[in-house]
Parts: C-alpha cells; sequence; structure tokens
C-alpha cells in the first residue's frame, strides 16, 4: 500500500489530523500523526484512533504499523 493513501486514509477519518507516513517496501510502515484530537487522550488511546482509521487494512496490506502521535502543541514543542 502507498504511504500517501495511509496518510490520506489517516487524515479523512480523524478530523484536523496531520499526517507522514513511511514505509520500508516490505509492508511495514511508520507514522507520524499530528491531531487536536489527542488532547487528552494516553498513548494507547491515541494509537487506537489512528488504527481505528484504518481499518482491516491493519494485518492485511499493512503488516505492521509504528505509529508517534502529538497534539499541535506536543508538535511544535518539538521544534518541528
Amino acid at each position: 500500500m502507498d504511504p500517501r493513501d495511509i496518510a490520506r486514509l489517516i487524515e479523512q477519518n480523524l478530523e484536523g489530523a496531520r499526517a507522514e507516513v513511511q514505509t520500508d517496501g516490505q509492508g511495514h510502515y511508520e507514522a507520524w500523526v499530528v491531531c487536536p484530537a489527542f488532547a487528552g487522550q494516553r498513548s494507547l488511546k491515541r494509537h487506537q484512533m489512528v488504527y481505528g482509521t484504518l481499518g482491516e487494512r491493519v494485518g492485511r496490506e499493512i503488516h505492521a504499523l509504528a505509529v508517534k502521535t502529538f497534539t499541535p502543541e506536543e508538535w511544535q514543542a518539538r521544534g518541528t
């Protein structure tokens, strides 16, 4: 699956999200997701929110997905 398609799915299904996704070409992906909805949420809940945008693709076309999640404020604090 193309990383841009994964990023698009995340952004379309998680309001206000911005996503960047990279792959090793073997079905393993890494995603950075910035979303206001992450505010006040623990890491597990944030990851569940991202995985929820991808549905059954996780475990099928997407064999492995490493997710890094940030609120806009957390992202800015990183200096990025």
